[in-house]
């Protein structure tokens, strides 16, 4: 399974936000829209990705204000992405090795999508589901050891 299926299920919608964007306003869109991470662009470009990890590591050095923070100075400026042909294998040790939540997916300098560590799974999860579904069917028309005999016969 590639990365460009996760996409193609999961849909479009991208949020992003400018480096220097205050802080308390990514803070608030992540927190409005129900979502771990922004991508952050500037000019086009990724240039960075903001999760509720580098919100938190920012607000516990800055004794818990966010004040006139901005997103550069909390982003994390040098986020793993993948592209949509990446194998979901591979994803998975990707996110694994850098304990990597979010990851923007790339086509060239375009940005397609982000996928989480949940949409992985997920997505693991379902195509284990099908196979243990289409084994299961075919074990359920496996002929009878008479009818195998009959037909030797």
């Amino acid at each position: 399974m590639k990365v460009s299926d996760i996409l193609r299920v999961k849909g479009s919608t991208l949020y992003t936000v400018s480096p220097d964007s205050p802080l308390s306003e990514a803070i608030a869109i992540m927190a409005d829209k129900d979502m771990g991470s922004l991508v952050v662009m500037e000019h086009g470009d990724l240039v960075g990705m903001l999760t509720f990890r580098e919100v938190i590591a920012k607000l516990v050095s800055n004794a818990f204000v966010v004040g006139h923070s901005t997103v550069r100075a909390a982003m994390d400026d040098a986020p793993l992405t993948c592209t949509g042909e990446t194998d979901l294998d591979e994803v998975r040790r990707m996110m694994l090795d850098r304990h990597a939540r979010y990851m923007p997916v790339m086509d060239a300098r375009m940005l397609m999508g982000v996928i989480s560590f949940y949409d992985v799974a997920k997505a693991v999860v379902d195509g284990q589901n099908f196979e243990n579904k289409m084994l299961k069917a075919y074990i359920r028309d496996w002929p009878d050891s008479d009818d195998n005999r009959a037909g030797a016969s």
